[in-house]
């Protein structure tokens, strides 16, 4: 019952929405996800970012990320690197 509920919410607005709407065919944006993993020794919220920056050097319209799974190895007691699987939206660009 949660899950469906957390499903069904709309996914937040990119913030150059307003950006996408001034071009042809996009009253209506369409949205895509993809999933990546970002991994660091430092902390879970250092490997997100890193996932995000890597997607963001090649993919335009960021808009979204939600976190899907969270992991990482331990070693000697200690947490040794974290791994953190994300989904990243984007806006899909109108074709021409």
């Amino acid at each position: 019952m949660i899950r469906q509920r957390i499903e069904s919410q709309p996914q937040p607005f990119c913030r150059d929405r307003a950006n996408l709407k001034n071009k042809p065919n996009m009253k209506d944006p369409v949205y895509k996800l993809v999933e990546l993993t970002g991994t660091s020794t430092t902390s879970i919220e250092d490997a997100v970012g890193k996932a995000i920056q890597r997607a963001h050097r090649t993919i335009k319209n960021l808009c979204w990320f939600q976190v899907v799974e969270t992991r990482g190895n331990i070693d000697k007691g200690r947490v040794h690197h974290w791994q953190v699987t994300i989904k990243i939206g984007f806006a899909v660009n109108a074709a021409d």
